[in-house]
């Protein structure tokens, strides 16, 4: 790769950062339930797409970050403290490799299918990653708070509780989304 293409992906990259830590913060005054919507995920799979996977994956581990410093995610800090880290940082990560990945497997053949792709891919391994955390270190008091809420089981209050209506509109907000980056991408490639 060109010294030159280096440093756009690097400026890139730096102001999609910023973007992550700015639209995390503001978004965590946006609730949807008991928790705060992801309106960072725009940006990472524009920074997927736009640079490469690793730097999606940047992103998507600079937005676990903020969610962990901005107290996102201090009712399960209490409950447990390496598994909220693992999780949230694990979700933030790989939802962002994921969608890089996704994008340049695909846009060799379809610029609009790949990004459209990654838009769903990313807000799915986001709430994926997640659940998967919920199961695996905080299963006990999810049940507590399941009931306590009036669920029958802590499966459903996974899916409907904790993460049904934040993945919602994530996806349909990325999907609504996807040809504004697609705009976006093609104006980059322009200039």
């Amino acid at each position: 790769m060109k010294k030159s293409e280096n440093v756009k992906q690097l400026a890139v990259g730096a102001v999609l950062t910023a973007l992550v830590v700015i639209l995390q913060l503001l978004g965590s005054f946006i609730r949807f339930g008991p928790f705060s919507i992801s309106l960072v995920l725009v940006p990472i799979v524009l920074g997927a797409a736009l640079c490469n996977a690793y730097i999606g994956g940047w992103l998507g581990f600079v937005f676990g970050v903020t969610v962990l410093l901005s107290g996102d995610a201090a009712a399960f800090l209490v409950v447990n403290p390496i598994g909220t880290v693992i999780t949230v940082l694990a979700k933030g990560l790989l939802c962002g490799l994921a969608a890089g990945l996704v994008y340049s497997t695909v846009k060799h053949k379809n610029n609009y299918l790949a990004v459209f792709l990654a838009a769903v891919v990313c807000p799915v391994v986001n709430t994926g990653i997640f659940l998967l955390g919920c199961k695996l270190f905080f299963m006990q008091t999810i049940t507590e708070w399941g009931l306590a809420l009036g669920f029958a089981n802590a499966a459903e209050y996974m899916f409907l509780g904790l993460a049904g209506g934040n993945f919602i509109f994530e996806l349909v907000a990325n999907i609504l989304l996807a040809p504004v980056i697609l705009r976006i991408l093609n104006i980059f490639k322009k200039g």
